[in-house]
């Protein structure tokens, strides 16, 4: 399952506004809710779900790269949303460096494939530290879409023309 195809322009928060780990988690959920994704009735369930999955072991996988996620009986596609914060989160990294990236998804509880799945994905794309780079300087949604679609920068500001 392709990053891409989870997230849109309104799952995409350029610059994040928390500074902690879970204020971060609230402020990608409360997103979520806001522009429609998440319904409002879930937010409480959901947020309690990720924060049993924290107290577990931090999601701050290194690099940079957090991965927050839970199940959720009540939801009947996966949703997804990305946070970029360039001053840093403390996030409670396995590296102990501030995490600049947060990909917090949910998933239903009866597609449990599709959660090893997205990982996986989210993993192999984080690992490269050249699409860190160009995440990190992206300027627009959409440019940080096409990043996740695979598009190089000169495909993608071709397309743009």
């Amino acid at each position: 399952m392709k990053l891409a195809n989870l997230l849109s322009p309104s799952r995409i928060i350029l610059e994040m506004s928390a500074g902690e780990h879970w204020p971060a988690i609230v402020e990608l959920i409360d997103h979520l809710v806001s522009e429609g994704s998440l319904d409002p009735a879930l937010r409480d369930e959901v947020l309690a779900a990720l924060k049993i999955r924290e107290e577990q072991v931090s999601t701050g996988v290194g690099h940079g790269v957090a991965i927050p996620h839970a199940f959720s009986e009540k939801l009947d596609k996966v949703v997804a949303i990305l946070g970029r914060s360039k001053t840093g989160i403390d996030f409670e990294a396995l590296d102990q460096k501030p995490v600049h990236f947060v990909i917090l998804f949910l998933v239903p509880k009866k597609d449990y494939h599709l959660h090893l799945q997205t990982l996986a994905a989210i993993a192999k794309m984080f690992t490269n530290g050249e699409i860190r780079r160009r995440l990190g300087e992206a300027g627009q949604h959409q440019e940080i879409l096409d990043i996740f679609s695979g598009k190089s920068p000169k495909t993608a500001a071709n397309g743009a023309a």
